[in-house]
């Protein structure tokens, strides 16, 4: 009569299991560790000004430097956004701690209405630490109906920390970037999405 007794595990199969169940084990804290790293990572880009990120500032500084900087401005539009997007002027000379208002206009070319969002940076990469934004239409996206054109506002300084930093000494030259990309699946509806005019600011010339 045959032996219908249950047999027990070979120890091949039994390593393979714990194998198999440890390498879904590492797969799984690989995708949470990817999905938790990308709001660290852009937390610590925000803390430090790290790869040029710029800093968020409520508003601005008490203290004005007599020492001036050159600020110039870039602009970019990814390939499948149909936009034209630049600034009002390539570049502003102000003094360090003095707040500055500057516009980039944005055209949407397509027959539709299109929802854009705009990454950005400056460099040289270490002055993103001292490169403070208090109004930026970055911060939300922008959504424009075919054919419309938007000037969008960004209020700035500089922190006057910046000349405590071994490297104002080599250039006091900022570039600060931005590229558009388009949004696929939009936040707000088409009326809603619009930058809120910034007040006038007195120190306009430059």
């Amino acid at each position: 009569m045959a032996d219908r007794s249950p047999r027990a595990p070979r120890p091949g199969n039994r390593r393979n299991a714990v194998l198999a169940l440890a390498c879904a084990g590492v797969v799984a804290g690989m995708v949470g560790l990817a999905y938790a790293s990308v709001p660290l990572y852009r937390l610590f880009c925000q803390v430090t000004g790290f790869a040029g990120t710029t800093q968020v500032a409520e508003k601005a500084p008490d203290e004005v430097l007599d020492r001036t900087v050159t600020v110039r401005f870039d602009s970019n539009v990814a390939r499948d956004l149909d936009w034209t997007f630049g600034p009002e002027r390539r570049s502003v000379e102000l003094k360090i701690g003095e707040t500055r208002l500057v516009y980039y206009r944005a055209r949407n070319l397509a027959d539709r209405p299109v929802t854009g969002t705009a990454t950005f940076n400056v460099t040289p990469d270490w002055a993103g630490a001292y490169f403070n934004k208090i109004q930026c239409f970055c911060f939300t996206e922008q959504t424009l109906a075919a054919g419309e054109s938007v000037d969008m506002p960004v209020v700035f300084f500089i922190d006057p920390a910046i000349v405590e930093d071994r490297a104002a000494s080599r250039s006091m030259a900022i570039t600060l970037s931005y590229t558009f990309y388009p949004v696929a699946n939009p936040e707000k509806p088409v009326a809603a999405a619009r930058p809120n005019p910034a007040p006038p600011l007195q120190g306009q010339g430059g």
